[in-house]
């Protein structure tokens, strides 16, 4: 292994656990403790030491030490937009839902996490997913089923707007599930690589995105993103979400 694992290995700690993880698998490889202890305080960070056995111990220490702090410090760095659908106002500059949406799905270059009450076959959605997948992103989606909505909505499945779309993950929150009378997944968002999240009112359909008078924020950089992936990793791996086959 060389240099380059050693940066990548970083990479991807901080992809999945943040810089918290890092800096934590870092400090306690400089104090010295075994391996095992390592791997409790920061998991998944069995190639990092890997890599981390590869180059100058002294040098390899302290580049992952200043990559976590400067992500952290990146992280502290948050800025919120609203965001809009429906008729605009020249006296208050905002941005669209439609281009937001959009920013953030084509921007995303690992993961994109989308959740949606309702959806609908919608030609420039397609395309920017499966635009997303064919540059390798993991594209999951959650989404509301007719069952689970009751009487409230009606025609296709929800998840028929995304079947077209090879290599989408597609996830529902099973009636069985809901311990309450009359509970929806009502979620409307979008996570791209942990960095980006975009929660809004807009359903995805054609009417959520461009129609309809939607209200949304975009949030870029702080724990925000990073806490609702790893909130919906938490659903999957408890088995409140399921995914559909």
């Amino acid at each position: 292994m060389t240099w380059e694992a050693l940066e990548k290995a970083g990479a991807d700690l901080l992809r999945m656990r943040g810089p918290a993880a890092l800096q934590a698998a870092a400090e306690h490889a400089m104090e010295g403790r075994p391996r095992e202890a390592i791997l409790r305080a920061a998991p998944y960070s069995t190639p990092l030491l890997d890599a981390l056995a590869d180059v100058d111990r002294s040098a390899g220490l302290a580049y992952l030490t200043g990559l976590a702090a400067g992500y952290a410090q990146r992280a502290a760095e948050v800025s919120v937009e609203t965001v809009w659908s429906g008729p605009g106002s020249h006296h208050v500059p905002v941005r669209a839902t439609s281009a937001v949406l959009a920013d953030v799905i084509r921007k995303a270059r690992r993961e994109l996490l989308l959740m949606t009450y309702s959806a609908r076959q919608y030609e420039p959605l397609t395309v920017i997913l499966q635009a997303a997948v064919s540059r390798g992103v993991h594209v999951s989606v959650v989404v509301e089923t007719l069952q689970g909505a009751g009487s409230a909505l009606a025609g296709d499945e929800p998840y028929q707007a995304f079947t077209g779309i090879d290599g989408i993950d597609l996830w529902h929150w099973p009636s069985a599930n809901r311990t309450e009378p009359g509970a929806k997944m009502h979620a409307k968002l979008a996570v791209a690589d942990r960095c980006v999240l975009f929660v809004t009112s807009a359903n995805l359909t054609q009417s959520g995105v461009g129609k309809n008078i939607e209200a949304g924020l975009l949030i870029r950089g702080g724990t925000a993103p990073l806490r609702a992936a790893e909130h919906i990793d938490a659903l999957r791996a408890a088995g409140a979400l399921s995914r559909l086959s």
